[in-house]
């Protein structure tokens, strides 16, 4: 404890640093008959989100409605982010941000879009002759005819058993270089998008990412109607692993996981797929689930052995040779394909691929430092055997920071659409 607490006295502060001694100012002035939890509430609700440091990689970083999902795909990998606001390209000069914006695009989302496309086409039913399903619609609309049919026309066959050479093929594919992003607008999250005004609270930005289920949280310039920065749970873990040593960090970040009450996804809750399962089903699964990875199990022993997320399936587009030897891609040739591809690509993929386990014993400060070293979005507890015994993830540990006071939306959601299921409980 002692050095750390030297190394954040002496050493150059970091933006984050810096913004958790501005934290620490306002918990010493602070009325001593708050609890912890009531003092870090008023604490953030006084900084505004403006103050959160920029990401190089945020900054200016905008993709524009008619690029392909190709060009797409090729600056999100070139800058090493998961999504990117897009721009409308038919918005006027002086259009508000509202219109300026059609949403926020992700890596996993194109992705997944992909292949819910590439699924063997369903039967017209009789009862309804002519209406296309609502993910053919979409792919009508950017090319004429269903991107599925397109595939099976190229001999691409079901992801159950899924070749080598699938991914290669799909992304040299006309429909993946010509369906522009503004043709899959409909599976974005937010219609647009829901952001924040630079003045909006820290305690604001910290639900949202928490108990509302945002992945990141845009921050507008109202002044020039522009994004000025994206939030994302990542950067908050990182912030908080910059304040380690500070009084207010200290008296939360040094309890136990038990103490706050993680993991709050128990070992039934865990949706688990196994090694010899097709890769393709295991994102199937997450998508269906509406979760961001699952760990990898070993039918025989029933231990997991490794894990797998959503953001993995930007692999499928970005390095599709990396398992092209491969006669079915199973959830362990694409794990074994990645950690190889990760471990010669350190500098250009700082992230890791391995399952990352934690004791129940652990301090929130610890898991925090692991999430930020690791740059991993999620970790598994397990017991002395190896058995799971939990999950945790990042939003888990921002929930637990803070919480929501009654009535504090108010009408802040009115009128967007959708909001994330079950956001209200």
């Amino acid at each position: 404890m002692m050095a750390m607490d030297t190394m954040v006295a002496e050493g150059p502060r970091s933006p984050e640093a810096k913004l958790g001694l501005r934290v620490e100012d306002l918990w010493d002035v602070m009325e001593p008959q708050l609890s912890p939890t009531e003092k870090l509430n008023a604490c953030f609700e006084s900084i505004p989100v403006s103050a959160f440091p920029m990401a190089p990689s945020n900054k200016e970083l905008e993709i524009k409605s008619d690029a392909t999902l190709a060009e797409a795909v090729k600056v999100l990998a070139r800058h090493n982010i998961l999504s990117a606001p897009v721009v409308n390209v038919d918005a006027p000069e002086d259009a508000s941000w509202l219109d300026r914006y059609i949403g926020i695009i992700e890596f996993a989302g194109i992705a997944v879009w992909i292949l819910h496309q590439s699924e063997p086409t369903t039967p017209t039913s009789p009862s309804t002759p002519n209406t296309p399903t609502s993910a053919s619609a979409i792919a009508a609309k950017a090319n004429g005819l269903t991107f599925a049919l397109e595939l099976e026309n190229l001999g691409l066959g079901s992801a159950a058993t899924t070749s080598g050479n699938f991914f290669e093929d799909l992304i040299s594919s006309e429909p993946y270089k010509n369906t522009k992003v503004c043709d899959i607008s409909g599976t974005f999250r937010w219609a647009p998008f829901l952001a924040l005004e630079r003045s909006n609270s820290f305690l604001t930005m910290l639900l949202l990412l928490s108990k509302y289920k945002m992945k990141s949280v845009p921050v507008v310039d109202l002044g020039a109607d522009r994004i000025d920065n994206i939030i994302t749970q990542s950067a908050v873990i990182h912030m908080l692993a910059e304040c380690a040593g500070l009084q207010w960090f200290e008296s939360w970040g040094t309890k136990s996981l038990s103490e706050v009450g993680l993991p709050l996804v128990t070992p039934d809750q865990i949706i688990k797929v196994y090694e010899d399962e097709p890769v393709l089903q295991a994102f199937k699964l997450m998508r269906k689930k509406r979760i961001g990875g699952v760990p990898v199990m070993d039918r025989d022993q029933g231990k997991a052995v490794g894990n797998i997320s959503l953001r993995d399936v930007q692999f499928l587009l970005t390095a599709p040779e990396i398992y092209h030897d491969y006669r079915s891609i199973t959830v362990k040739d694409f794990v074994t394909a990645v950690r190889s591809y990760l471990e010669k690509n350190k500098d250009a993929n700082p992230m890791s691929s391995e399952l990352v386990t934690c004791k129940i014993d652990c301090t929130i400060k610890d898991l925090i430092k692991l999430l930020d070293d690791e740059k991993i979005h999620r970790v598994y507890v397990v017991d002395d055997d190896g058995n799971l015994q939990g999950l945790i993830t990042l939003r888990d540990i921002i929930s637990r920071l803070v919480h929501e006071p009654r009535g504090y939306f108010g009408d802040f959601f009115d009128g967007v659409l959708p909001l994330p299921l079950d956001c209200r409980r």
